[in-house]
């Protein structure tokens, strides 16, 4: 099975040994996404609601380079560090998916790259 390596520069580039997402077949494995700007590489201003929405911007972005959406997301991961801001990302999320929704597991962590306070990854199926 083939393996292309997805790249745009409408998400952060790579900051570290990895790519911005891999298709394999007619499945995309995308990279953690941080609220990072991608024109200038720094953290979003601004709180946590902006830091969730950069964040599924620069998803959506590397979706787009793959030929899907978030529509096509399957399983997303979502990291936070401060589980009370849960909420807020279901709120957000809603706004950028519709029913049925990905599979999806939140997971609470100690410290996440450039003081973020929210990183996400996710899996998206291109042959539906």
């Amino acid at each position: 099975m083939s393996r292309e390596i997805i790249k745009t520069d409408q998400a952060p580039q790579a900051i570290g040994t990895y790519s911005q997402a891999v298709k394999v077949g007619t499945t995309v494995y995308m990279s953690g996404q941080i609220a990072l700007d991608p024109q200038t590489m720094t953290m979003v201003d601004g709180n946590t609601e902006n830091e969730i929405r950069r964040v599924l911007d620069n998803l959506q972005a590397v979706a787009r380079a793959a030929g899907g959406s978030l529509d096509d997301v399957v399983k997303l991961n979502v990291f936070l560090v401060d589980l009370a801001n849960f909420s807020l990302v279901n709120e957000i999320m809603s706004e950028y998916f519709q029913e049925p929704y990905p599979a999806r597991a939140a997971i609470g962590v100690a410290s996440l790259p450039r003081n973020a306070n929210v990183e996400m990854d996710a899996i998206l199926e291109l042959g539906a």
